[in-house]
Formats: structure tokens, sequence, C-alpha cells
């Protein structure tokens, strides 16, 4: 009998947690001689029987802001890992997104343990900015697991690691975010407008303000309308302090069987930039994008940012199919002319529809699931170091 494939898989966010468990449980299911996982779990991945180092929730940070204060733990946690990856003696190390964490995991280890191999769940948004990253991080990573279509063979193209797609965790969702028989909106009723404000604060704090305006605007241009939200745990309150003082009120939703129902019985969205937008391609909602940041980022990210559009959406489809309000155009009432134009069975809402057909070719996996697809690619770069390591090689 084999011995058990031993794993140590290092995440930095809840997101990478979910991940990480759906791996785990694909890893159990194709290796006959076991699986043993361990190292920075959440509450999904331990479900799945992976022993903690310590919580995820300890690295779940977002901005400078709350970095600066965490950065003795952060070292810390780094030297932790690194000591508990080597008495665990891992197969393989696999880091789940969190990309400023996990490259500095990446490269403590590869210098302490050069014969492990190392790979990457969630490619980094190298196409996005830091092109330049790519050759850099072939010293430290073996492989990358690509959530999206095109990354591949960006990263061939720029001398990256090279990257597997895997599948998007979205897409698996397809069947409950499409409307089944009879869920569309009856006609002659209200059409339901999808609002997604946004899953951070910030992004609540800085467009509720004028979604609210804009459907307020677009209930004038079409008449009666039911705005509806589906608010992600933490941030219900606040989008129900914010929502209070919308002229139209909003229906406000929690929990992930009220979001997609929500998204199988709206006519139109109105999103803030994000995996949601993908969300909305795959679910097939006309949709309009806005998004916002601090003034002083903006400059910043003008001069990073090389891709033509920001929105998920639009990139694996290939072309500005949801239009984009950011900044300064976040206008309520240009924000309101475009939700209607694709509220109305016209020319804008057929050229979205038309797209979003192509989704289920482009990212589609055939019989296979994401993480049924990722764990066959693990198991494939242990193979093929397994290979090296008994002919002398690294």
């Amino acid at each position: 009998m084999s011995a058990p494939l031993r794993v140590y898989i290092v995440t930095g966010e809840l997101s990478g947690d979910r991940l990480g468990a759906h791996l785990t449980r694909a890893l159990q299911e194709l290796c006959p001689g076991g699986v043993i996982v361990r190292g920075v779990t959440g509450a999904a991945m331990e479900a799945e029987g992976a022993e903690r180092l310590f919580p995820v929730t300890e690295l779940a940070l977002m901005g400078p802001k709350a970095v600066l204060p965490k950065i003795p733990l952060i070292l810390r946690r780094l030297r932790d890992i690194t000591i508990d990856i080597k008495a665990f003696k891992p197969d393989v190390l696999v880091l789940v997104d969190a990309p400023d964490f996990t490259r500095m995991v990446a490269k403590r280890v590869r210098k302490q343990l050069p014969a492990l191999p190392i790979v990457k769940y969630v490619a980094p948004q190298i196409w996005a900015w830091r092109t330049w990253r790519g050759k850099q991080m072939r010293a430290y990573l073996d492989h990358v697991l690509a959530l999206l279509p095109f990354e591949p063979a960006f990263y061939a193209r720029v001398g990256a690691p090279e990257a597997t797609y895997v599948g998007h965790p979205a897409y698996e969702t397809r069947d409950r975010l499409r409307p089944g028989p009879g869920e569309h909106v009856p006609d002659g009723a209200p059409p339901q407008i999808l609002i997604l404000p946004g899953s951070r604060s910030s992004e609540v704090g800085r467009l509720m303000g004028p979604f609210g305006e804009t459907i307020a605007a677009l209930s004038q241009r079409i008449g009666p309308l039911t705005p509806i939200i589906p608010a992600v745990p933490h941030l219900a309150g606040s989008i129900r302090e914010l929502a209070k003082s919308w002229p139209v009120p909003p229906v406000i939703v929690e929990g992930d069987s009220e979001k997609e129902r929500a998204f199988r019985t709206s006519r139109v969205a109105l999103a803030a930039s994000g995996t949601v937008t993908l969300e909305l391609a795959i679910a097939g909602i006309p949709s309009i994008v806005a998004y916002r940041v601090e003034r002083w980022i903006e400059p910043i990210l003008r001069r990073l940012i090389k891709v033509e559009s920001i929105v998920l959406a639009n990139l694996v489809l290939g072309e500005k199919v949801m239009p984009e309000f950011l900044q300064d155009a976040v206008i309520p009432a240009d924000m309101a002319d475009a939700l209607a134009a694709l509220v109305a069975d016209g020319p804008e809402r057929a050229r979205q529809c038309q797209a979003f057909a192509r989704i289920d070719t482009l990212m589609s996996l055939g019989t296979q699931t994401p993480s049924e697809r990722a764990a066959r690619t693990v198991l494939g770069v242990v193979e093929r170091f397994r290979a090296i390591s008994a002919t002398g090689g690294r």
C-alpha cells in the first residue's frame, strides 16, 4: 500500500480557505493511499480534515493601514510556517491566493528546501500590472493553477512559470445562477434590478450613495422597479443603514441561496468591479459596472494597470461587453441611461446576451470540476518531481 500523499497548503484569506477545502476533498478522492493535509487553514479546510498550524483569520488583512501594525506578527508567522514545513516533510507545497504573503513564503521555502515542488493556486494577476514579475516567479514557483482561461497563454508569453487553466469556482455555480423554468419575472411585473455594491466596506461606502441615486433616476425613466441587494454578512448592517436614504428602498437579502435566487430573477445588474462581474456574465444578466478608489491611489493605478478593462467578465470575453463607469464617470444620470437601455429589449441588451452565450465555450472543463482539474494538476507536478529526483535531478 502506498504511503499517504503529504500536502502543505498555505493561504492568507477566507476565499483561499474555500479553494483549499475543495482541493483537499478532490485530492482525497483521487489518492487511494490517502492524503494528509496541513497548513494555514480556515474552517472549510479543517472540515475536510486538514491539520492547522494557525488560523487563516490571523492573516486576512486588507490594505496598508491594516498590514503595517501586523508586520511583527507576519514575520513571526513566516518563520513558523517555514519551520513547520521542514518538520512536516510534504510532497508538495500549495500556496493559495494572497499573492504578497504567499510570495514571501515561497521564497523562504525555496531557499531552505530547493527540491520541494511549489504550486501557486490562483495565478497572480501579472497581466494587469507588474508583468515583469513573471520571469522572477520562475525562481520560486514550479507551476501555477490559473482560474481564468486566458492566463496560461499570457504566462507562457512573458516567460513566467508554466500555468494550467483549472477553471473558476464561479463557473461551478452556473446552474444555481441561471433561471430555471418559470423563474423569470412575469411580463408586466416591475423589473428586478440586481445591485452589488462590493464585498469590502470601502467599496460599499463609496458606491452605495451613487447607486441609490442611479436607481432613483432609473425609476423616473422606466417606471416601477424592484431593487434587490444580496448583502455579504459582514456588511449587511452598513448596507441597510446606507440604504435608508435611498429614494427607492431596496430589498436586502442575505445568504448564498438568496443571492443565487436574486440572480435568477433579475433583469439587469448594477455592480462594483470584481469577481461578481464574472458571475453576472455566467448567469447571463446584462450589467453595467462602476468603481471608485481614493483620489491619491488613482494616478498610481493608472500608471500600473496594463489592461484595457478592469472588468473581469470583459477580460474573459475579450471585449468591452459591460460598460464601465470609473472614478469621475460614476454619474448616476449616465448610469441610469445605460441601465435603461439594458432593461429594454434593444440592441444593447442583445449585444451583451450574445457575448455571454460564449462563456460556456470559454470556461468549460468538460466533465471535470475546477477542484478535480486542480488536484490532478498538483498530482502531476508531484509525479514529475519524483521522476526528476529518481534520475538525480533537482
